[in-house]
């Protein structure tokens, strides 16, 4: 089978190194690709230039290519309908249609699914204007009582269009850059207890679940700092109730497919459930409509089915018939080297050493026309371990991030370290 995937971060490095493992993958590429991505998946020619929104281009580099399986990582080109594009010229692919993909390209939209499918998650407010966000405003302080206001751009943001504070001029003042810029704001209660990202594998029917992970949002440590796309993450969770797993996919996962499917728009691909462990029970927080970036760096190394056989059972309606999944042991930790400046505004185009060592997956990188490696994105690296147990998986991560060089770069120091500490609880 030869696969190609597309995307340039670190979870196409990811998904590219849990392929090439795969017996069943005679041939593998990654389009437009990165540093990292080159060493195990070239970019077939001309791939390196890749426009991924571009859905007609990305389904000509498939059939030129011959792929017959494609692999969307990132979002944007799933809400452009390249998937549909792929599908329509022939070829097995890997993710949404563009109008199922609407589960993360629209958070209003989600949260509609969700209703419908009675499908637990936050009260919000669709506000298209300034009064109605402060409206919204109003009645959330009259709801919550103090709690932090939470205001979400309602289309897509990298993961970094969400503004949770108890400042209510803070909230307002993202709502109305929002708003200024000609996009919609989602206003929501602020749920309480911890978050978890959990994955499933759908042909839009079948719903296989992976391994619940955490990541950390924030830039700093103790989650100081501003939003990101994400600064590290861990699985699984020693702190996760028993029959979490089982809990989402007959509350959550299951019915939002099935809702999908009664609305005649199918989602077929990764479904990514972001949960809120509450004081009320879980509650959905969002759903993304691809394998999230930095919780596939830990998922897929622990998983020891054949990814590739996995993708294209989803891919071609044939999960039912999938064996069950199957797990190795031991934890897997992942920690993001960023660029000075992120997430406001990362400076590019610094050499990198190191970057070809053991566990580091490329996020932002390039190679120069030296053979060097530059930096190329606010997220440079995710540098990965694995271990017997997750102290020992923290502590080999923590040991390869010395071994980066990147001038000026910024790491978290305490991805996983509260899990270990056992210092996390569900509500």
């Amino acid at each position: 089978m030869r696969v190609l995937v597309i995307g340039s971060g670190a979870r196409e490095h990811a998904l590219c190194v849990a392929l090439q493992s795969d017996p069943g993958v005679s041939a593998l590429a990654c389009a437009p690709g990165n540093a990292g991505t080159r060493a195990v998946a070239p970019p077939p020619a001309g791939g390196e230039s890749l426009a991924v929104a571009d859905p007609v281009a990305v389904a000509a580099l498939a059939r030129d290519w011959g792929a017959d399986l494609v692999v969307i990582g990132p979002e944007v080109p799933l809400v452009a309908g390249a998937a549909d594009a792929v599908r329509e010229a022939g070829i097995a692919c890997f993710g949404p249609s563009a109008q199922a993909a609407q589960l993360e390209g629209s958070k209003s939209f989600a949260k509609h699914v969700m209703t419908a499918a009675g499908v637990p998650t936050a009260r919000s407010w669709a506000v298209g204007g300034a009064a109605e966000l402060e409206t919204a405003l109003d009645e959330v302080a009259a709801l919550t009582g103090g709690a932090p206001f939470v205001v979400k751009d309602d289309g897509l943001a990298a993961g970094k269009g969400v503004v949770v504070t108890p400042d209510r001029e803070a909230a307002a003042a993202h709502g109305r850059s929002v708003l200024d810029a000609g996009g919609a704001v989602l206003v929501e209660e602020y749920l309480d207890g911890p978050e978890v990202s959990l994955f499933a594998v759908t042909d839009g029917t079948t719903v296989l679940p992976l391994l619940p992970a955490q990541d950390a949002k924030r830039r700093d440590d103790g989650d100081g700092g501003p939003n990101t796309g994400g600064m590290g993450a861990y699985a699984p969770l020693p702190w996760a109730p028993p029959g979490l797993v089982e809990e989402v996919l007959a509350t959550v996962l299951q019915p939002t497919v099935d809702e999908m499917a009664r609305r005649g728009e199918a989602f077929s691909g990764l479904l990514y459930a972001g949960l809120a462990l509450t004081s009320r029970g879980v509650r959905v927080v969002e759903f993304n409509a691809r394998f999230g970036d930095p919780e596939t760096q830990v998922v897929l190394p622990l998983l020891r089915t054949p990814l590739g056989g996995l993708l294209h059972a989803a891919a071609t309606g044939g999960l039912a018939a999938h064996p069950p999944l199957r797990w190795r042991p031991g934890a897997a930790v992942t920690v993001v080297v960023a660029a000075p400046g992120y997430p406001e505004a990362p400076r590019t185009g610094d050499a990198i050493t190191g970057a070809d060592g053991e566990g580091v997956l490329h996020a932002g990188t390039a190679p120069a026309a030296d053979g060097t490696v530059v930096s190329a994105g606010g997220r440079v690296l995710a540098v990965t371990a694995t271990g017997p147990d997750l102290a020992a998986a923290r502590q080999t991560a923590y040991e390869r991030v010395a071994g980066v060089r990147l001038a000026g770069a910024h790491w978290r120091t305490d991805i996983a370290l509260a899990a270990v500490e056992g210092r996390i609880s569900p509500q």
